[in-house]
């Protein structure tokens, strides 16, 4: 199994970038249907997760994490907006639902004092925070916005700039998720570090942060702050 992973990823620079988002997303699937599975298909995910990036990472040299004022910057900013906006744009509830049944809240399904839940939460957080990152990274900011612009995506250099591709990118990565405004804003806020300096690791670790940050946020507020799951 992991001698096939390795042979798919290696076909061609658009499998390495794209097998693991799909494999992600697939996981995803599983847990659409609300009841537990909603919870343990997150865990899944995460142990799946990291067996798949630690294999790409000979793929694709671009996810290495790199760290810079601005990066830093460029997360609280981002977590900002997506917590300061919410309330002012109506949801994307053509792809997603926000109903007490698809809500990831282990509290609510185990008890407030539940190591079961607790420990469900570290994983979640865990995984939006050290693998979403660089599988969404490599995905939309490496493979979408240069296949975008050019057919041998490869040939297009990571600080190369394209504002209809930009725009396009972004709009994809905002609607793949409930909050699409502050999506849409994310996915520029990011792919502007990537032309910045020519590599993904300063927006993976915004993207990290801006996560982390979120997770904590919805622990610390609970209630409707779930959502942000």
């Amino acid at each position: 199994m992991i001698a096939t992973l390795r042979e798919y990823l290696g076909k061609s620079p658009e499998h390495a970038r794209f097998l693991p988002f799909a494999i992600w997303v697939g996981i995803t699937a599983l847990g659409i249907g609300g009841g537990d599975m909603k919870f343990w298909s997150y865990a899944i995910k995460v142990f799946v997760g990291l067996w798949v990036v630690w294999e790409m990472r000979r793929f694709v040299p671009e996810i290495r994490w790199t760290f810079s004022w601005p990066a830093v910057a460029m997360g609280l900013l981002v977590f900002g907006l997506w917590v300061g906006l919410d309330p002012f744009y109506p949801k994307n509830h053509l792809l997603m639902q926000d109903t007490p049944e698809s809500i990831w809240n282990p509290f609510a399904r185990f008890g407030d004092t539940s190591v079961m839940a607790w420990g469900l939460i570290v994983i979640r957080i865990f995984g939006m925070t050290v693998l979403v990152p660089p599988i969404e990274e490599a995905f939309y900011r490496s493979l979408v916005y240069r296949y975008l612009i050019k057919y041998d995506f490869t040939r297009v250099a990571l600080n190369h700039f394209d504002g209809l591709a930009m725009v396009m990118c972004a709009v994809l990565f905002g609607f793949m998720h409930f909050q699409w405004l502050p999506g849409i804003l994310c996915g520029l806020a990011y792919q502007w570090l990537v032309l910045r300096r020519g590599h993904l690791g300063d927006a993976i670790t915004a993207h990290a942060i801006t996560n982390f940050l979120l997770g904590v946020y919805v622990v610390w507020q609970g209630g409707e702050a779930w959502k942000f799951f």
